[in-house]
C-alpha cells in the first residue's frame, strides 16, 4: 500500500509573506499560519493550543500571496508535507515545511463561497521543481518565530 501526503490546513497568517525571485522570474513566497485547537482538560477549563506551520508557495500563487496575504489573513490550503535536512555548527537539523498547491482567502465577499480559490493547477509539479538556490542561505537557526 502507498501512502498519500495530503495536508488541509486552516488557520490566520502569523506573518506577511517573505517573496522571492529567481533567475527567469519564478517567484517563491514564504510565511507562518497558525492554527488553533481549543478544547476542555480534564478539570474542564477551556485550552487552546496553537501550531505554527512553515508555508512555501511557488510561481502564480506567490505573486498572490505577495499582493493580498497579510499578516491575520484567514486562509483555507490544501499542500503537502516537506522536511529538509541539514547541518549547522557541525549539528544535523530538520526543517519541515508545507508546500501548498492550493489556498484559499477566507471571509470575504468575492465569490459565492466566501473567498477567492488560488490554485497553482497550472503548474502541478512545482514544489519538486523548486531551484537549489531557493534553499541555500535560507535555513532556520533556534530562533523560529514560535
Amino acid at each position: 500500500m502507498r501512502g498519500v501526503n495530503k495536508v488541509i490546513l486552516l488557520g490566520h497568517l502569523g506573518k506577511d509573506p517573505e517573496v522571492q525571485t529567481f533567475d527567469g522570474g519564478r517567484m517563491l513566497a514564504k510565511f507562518t499560519l497558525a492554527t488553533t485547537e481549543t478544547y476542555k482538560d480534564k478539570a474542564g477549563q477551556k485550552v487552546e493550543k496553537t501550531e505554527w506551520h512553515n508555508i512555501a508557495v511557488w510561481g502564480v500563487q506567490a505573486d498572490i500571496a505577495q499582493k493580498y496575504l497579510r499578516k491575520g489573513t484567514p486562509i483555507y490550503l490544501e499542500g503537502k508535507i516537506s522536511t529538509r535536512e541539514y547541518e549547522k555548527d557541525g549539528v544535523k537539523k530538520y526543517f519541515t515545511e508545507i508546500i501548498a498547491d492550493t489556498f484559499n482567502m477566507l471571509g470575504g465577499k468575492e465569490n459565492s463561497s466566501g473567498g477567492n480559490n488560488y490554485s497553482n493547477n497550472a503548474q502541478p509539479n512545482t514544489a519538486q521543481a523548486a531551484p537549489a538556490e531557493a534553499y541555500s542561505n535560507d535555513m532556520p537557526g533556534d530562533d523560529l518565530p514560535f
